[in-house]
C-alpha cells in the first residue's frame, strides 16, 4: 500500500468511527428524540384525520345517508381543524401520552388516546353549543373522532416499533448493572441479553456492591443499576442508591413480596402521627360488581363458543375410557371456602395401580407419590409430573392446549370461580403456607397473571407474587388484557403434561 492509500485508509477509518460516536451521541436518547418526534406526528395525524373524515362526509355513501347542510372547501376545514388538533395535543399533554417514562406500557397509552380523544371531542361539542357556530355535522365530527382514535393508535405502534427495531441493532439502549446473585439476578440477566427489545445493554453483573464494585461502576458510563436484593443488606442498598444520586445513574429494584403487598396502600393521619393502611385489593364496591358481570358475560359467551367441543370431547373421554367424563377436583377458593373445581377427565380411572404403569404394586396413592417422586418439575407444595403415565392420548391433547380446563367455565357461572385471577390451589399447597394465603382474598381464575408470564414454569413463589401483584393492582382493563393473551400463551408447549 502506497502512502496516499495509507492516508486514505486512516482518514476513512476515522470517519466511520466519528460518525459512529456521532450517531450513538444523537441516539443515546432514542426515548427523548422519539418522544419529540411524536408531539408533531400526533398533530400531523389528527389534520389526516380531520381529512379523512371530510372526504368520507362528501362520499356517495354518506351523501345517500344524510344529505350535506353546510358549504365549506377543504381548505377551510383544515384552517378550522389546526387549532382543534393543536388543542388535542395539549389534551393529550394532559393525558400522560407524552410521558418520558420508558417503561409504559402500551395497553395503558392507548386507554389514554381513547380516553383523551373523547375529551377532545367534548371540548369541541362545548364550544359549539356555548358560540352558537352554525355548522351542524354530528357526522363530520364522529367521523373525526374515530379516524383519530386509529390513526393516533397506529402511530404509538410505529413508533413503537421503530424503538424496538434501533434497540434490536443496538442503538439508544441503557447501559445497565446488575447487582445480585440469587434467582431475580439470573432472571433479569438471562431477559436482558435474550430480549434487545427491553432496551437494554447489560455492561457487568456483580454479587455485592462494594468499593470495588464502585470503581468498576464509574468506568462503565451506565445509565442504570438494578439491585436485586434490597432488604437483605440495608446499608449495602442505601448505598448503592447513594452513589447512584451522586452520579446520576438510574436505580431500582427488584419488588420483594412486601413490596408487592405495599402496591396498593394509603396514608392518612391519627393524632398528627401518619399511617398507613395496605390495603388488600380494589375488588371492593363497584369493582366486585363489574368483575361479576364481566364474568358471566365471559363465561356464557365461552359455553356456547365451546358446546359443539364440549359435547365432541365428552364423546371422546366416554368411548376412550368410559366415565366419568368430568372430573371435580377439591379447590380453595374466595376466602378459603372448598369447592370442586371442574375438568375433563383426563387421566385413566382412580382405581389404576402401578402394575400398569410398570411402577410394581404400588396403589393409586402410592403411585402418584412415587411418580411426584421421580418425576417432578417443580419444587414447593406444587408439583408437576412430566410424562405423566396415567394420562390417556386424549388427555394428553386436552392438556397440551390446557382444553381440560373448558368446563370451569361452569364454575364461573355458579360463582365459585373467576375468568380470571390465582390459579385453584389444592388443600395441602396452602395448608402451611400462611404468608401466601393473601391470594384467598379473591377468587381464583381459569386464567391469571401468573398462567400468562411463565404457564407451569414459574416456581410457587414467583407465581404468588404475581397474583399479589394482580389482587392489588386489579382493574377491569387489565382482566381483558390476560383475556386477550391467554390464547397466544396456549401455543407455547408445557413442560409438564
Amino acid at each position: 500500500m502506497n502512502k496516499t492509500g495509507a492516508i486514505y485508509h486512516i482518514i476513512q477509518s476515522l470517519s466511520r468511527v466519528i460518525y459512529f460516536r456521532i450517531i450513538q451521541a444523537i441516539m443515546k436518547r432514542t426515548e427523548l428524540l422519539l418522544l419529540m418526534l411524536q408531539v408533531p406526528l400526533d398533530f400531523l395525524l389528527l389534520i389526516l384525520a380531520s381529512v379523512s373524515a371530510y372526504y368520507l362526509r362528501f362520499s356517495a355513501w354518506a351523501q345517500d345517508l344524510k344529505p350535506i347542510l353546510f358549504d365549506l372547501s377543504l381548505i377551510e376545514f383544515i384552517q378550522v381543524a389546526t387549532p382543534v388538533a393543536l388543542a388535542w395535543v395539549v389534551i393529550f399533554a394532559l393525558a400522560g401520552l407524552f410521558s418520558t417514562d420508558p417503561n409504559r406500557r402500551l395497553m395503558r397509552d392507548l386507554t389514554r388516546i381513547i380516553f383523551a380523544c373523547s375529551a377532545g371531542l367534548a371540548a369541541v361539542a362545548l364550544y359549539i353549543m356555548f358560540t352558537q357556530q352554525l355548522f351542524d355535522s354530528r357526522f363530520l365530527a364522529a367521523a373525526s373522532w374515530g379516524f383519530a382514535v386509529v390513526y393516533i393508535i397506529f402511530g404509538r405502534v410505529a413508533m413503537r416499533g421503530l424503538k424496538t427495531l434501533l434497540y434490536r441493532r443496538g442503538v439508544g439502549t441503557r447501559r445497565v448493572a446488575i447487582i445480585g446473585h440469587h434467582g431475580a439476578a439470573e432472571q433479569i440477566t438471562k431477559a436482558v441479553q435474550e430480549r434487545k427489545a427491553l432496551g437494554y445493554t447489560l455492561v457487568g453483573q456483580y454479587v455485592h456492591f462494594d468499593n470495588e464494585t464502585k470503581a468498576e461502576l464509574l468506568r462503565l458510563r451506565l445509565d442504570e443499576v438494578i439491585f436485586t436484593n434490597p432488604r437483605a443488606h440495608e446499608e449495602e442498598t442505601m448505598a448503592a442508591i447513594e452513589f447512584c444520586s451522586d452520579h446520576h445513574i438510574r436505580f431500582t429494584y427488584s419488588a420483594d413480596l412486601f413490596d408487592t403487598f405495599s402496591t396498593n396502600m394509603s396514608v392518612y393521619p391519627i393524632a398528627g402521627v401518619p399511617i398507613v393502611e395496605l390495603k388488600r385489593t380494589p375488588l371492593e364496591g363497584w369493582g366486585r360488581i363489574l368483575k361479576r358481570l364481566f364474568d358471566i358475560v365471559i363465561s356464557l359467551t365461552m359455553i356456547f363458543i365451546a358446546s359443539p367441543f364440549i359435547l365432541l370431547a365428552a364423546g371422546v373421554i366416554f368411548f376412550e375410557t368410559g366415565r366419568p367424563i368430568i372430573y371435580r377436583n377439591k379447590r380453595v377458593g374466595h376466602r378459603g371456602g372448598r369447592f370442586f373445581a371442574y375438568k375433563f377427565r383426563s387421566m385413566y380411572q382412580k382405581d389404576c395401580t402401578g402394575e400398569q404403569f410398570g411402577e410394581g404394586g404400588l396403589h393409586a396413592e402410592e403411585l402418584e407419590q412415587e411418580l411426584i417422586k421421580k418425576r417432578s418439575v417443580r419444587v414447593g407444595p406444587i408439583y408437576k409430573i412430566k410424562d405423566d403415565p396415567r394420562v390417556t392420548p386424549f388427555g394428553r391433547f386436552l392438556r397440551r392446549w390446557s382444553l381440560d380446563e373448558v368446563p370451569q367455565f361452569f364454575n364461573v357461572l355458579k360463582g365459585e370461580m373467576s375468568v380470571v385471577g390465582p390459579r385453584p390451589h389444592q388443600p395441602r399447597e396452602v395448608a402451611n403456607e400462611k404468608g401466601h394465603r393473601h391470594v384467598l382474598v379473591i377468587k381464583p381464575g381459569i386464567t391469571g397473571l401468573a398462567q400468562i408470564s411463565g404457564r407451569s414454569d414459574l416456581s410457587f413463589e414467583e407465581e404468588v407474587r404475581l397474583d399479589v401483584f394482580y389482587i392489588e393492582k386489579w382493574r377491569l382493563l387489565l382482566d381483558i388484557i390476560i383475556c386477550l393473551k391467554t390464547p397466544f400463551v396456549l401455543f407455547r408447549k408445557r413442560r409438564a403434561l
